[in-house]
């Protein structure tokens, strides 16, 4: 299997039993930009914490980690910073409009067999495609 491969699956796994321990620890959905978005809007002020927590944990483990497996991270993410600006911006508009995103619709929508969540998930992987399309294979610019 590709080492590439293993990886993506490891990832996945994490992603999953992270989702199923903040079910289990708290009631609540592992959706990424509802977390945010609660700390932004100031509508999760009492649960302020827990949500730092959550965003500490995304940023701080895979810093703690790399050493532990001696692999070169590559990406392919493209130089233009206007292009990365635009694509987050509208990664949170559509999280807002979508009301969550791939690890709340996704990973925990569609485990819970949510039809909200399956619906959302066909819709956000059907619009990265054609935006793939779009603008690496008709435009060029990524």
């Amino acid at each position: 299997m590709e080492p590439d491969w293993i990886w993506g699956l490891v990832g996945g796994v994490l992603i999953g039993l992270g989702g199923a321990a903040y079910l289990l620890g708290n009631g609540k959905i592992m959706g990424a930009s509802g977390i945010i978005g609660g700390l932004i809007d100031g509508s999760g002020r009492d649960t302020a914490w827990e949500r730092l927590a959550f965003l500490a944990a995304v940023a701080v483990v895979p810093i703690v980690l790399t050493p532990l497996y001696n692999v070169e991270i590559t990406t392919h993410l493209t130089p233009n910073l206007f292009v990365v600006v635009v694509a987050g911006l509208l990664v949170g508009v559509g999280t807002r409009i979508a009301n969550g995103c791939t690890s709340g619709h996704g990973v925990c929508g569609i485990s819970r067999f949510s039809l909200r969540g399956i619906v959302a998930t066909v819709f956000y992987i059907l619009a990265g495609g054609i935006t793939v399309v779009l603008f690496r294979h008709i435009l060029g610019v990524i």
